[in-house]
């Protein structure tokens, strides 16, 4: 299945590095020059998550971890890892390009979410102590930087585009994962989370049974 989807995103004009395990790809990874990671959970030596955690320590490259199991603790440990997105296997050639495509766009940073405005968009926000520099795409809290994935700051941005508006899980999915359709819901939650550990439980509120909103 390796060598069978290095071939197939060759095609497609990536260029591939393949690594028979873990401990191979992480010494890989060290020497640097990826943009973008896809990582299979069930991996011998040290399988994905383990992987994705040890990259995480030191880099924000966008993951897409690759599952054999669509609704198992698999999945939900890799994006408590670190993970952007998922896929389960057996996946469509087509699907993991989708993905693969919607990850590397997120990673060139886009501009802040939200119809243009009659003047120029303000560089920076802020909401309390937390500081959202736009143009620099730099995050802090009480004036210590926070490193986010590219992931985690798209879905910042979207928040902090309509401070005290509440966004459901479906329009993040589209507007931050690119979902054309249902997506497993499961990627925001835990995106979320990850938020909240970065810059304080109480900046984003649930609003049960809808989503969620940024404070004001």
């Amino acid at each position: 299945m390796r060598r069978a989807f290095t071939v197939a995103l060759e095609r497609y004009g990536y260029e591939m590095t393949a690594a028979a395990d873990g401990l191979t790809g992480l010494e890989l990874f060290r020497d640097g020059g990826f943009d973008l990671l896809v990582l299979d959970v069930m991996l011998p030596g040290l399988d994905g998550i383990g992987l994705c955690r040890r990259v995480r320590e030191t880099s924000l490259v966008p993951v897409l971890m690759m599952s054999a199991r669509g609704d198992g603790l698999d999945v939900v440990a890799g994006l408590e890892a670190g993970a952007d997105d998922y896929v389960v296997k057996p996946v469509d050639t087509f699907v993991l390009v989708a993905r693969i495509r919607s990850l590397l766009r997120r990673a060139t940073y886009p501009p802040l979410p939200g119809p243009a405005p009659a003047a120029p968009a303000a560089e920076v926000l802020a909401f309390g102590d937390l500081v959202i520099d736009t143009a620099g795409m730099e995050v802090s809290v009480a004036g210590a930087p926070v490193a986010l994935t590219p992931t985690e700051l798209k879905v910042l941005l979207e928040f902090a585009a309509r401070p005290g508006v509440v966004l459901e899980r479906h329009t993040l999915l589209r507007d931050v994962w690119d979902y054309g359709w249902d997506g497993d819901s499961r990627v925001v939650d835990l995106c979320v989370q990850r938020l909240r550990r970065k810059l304080g439980r109480d900046r984003i509120e649930t609003v049960r049974g809808f989503g969620y909103k940024l404070r004001r």
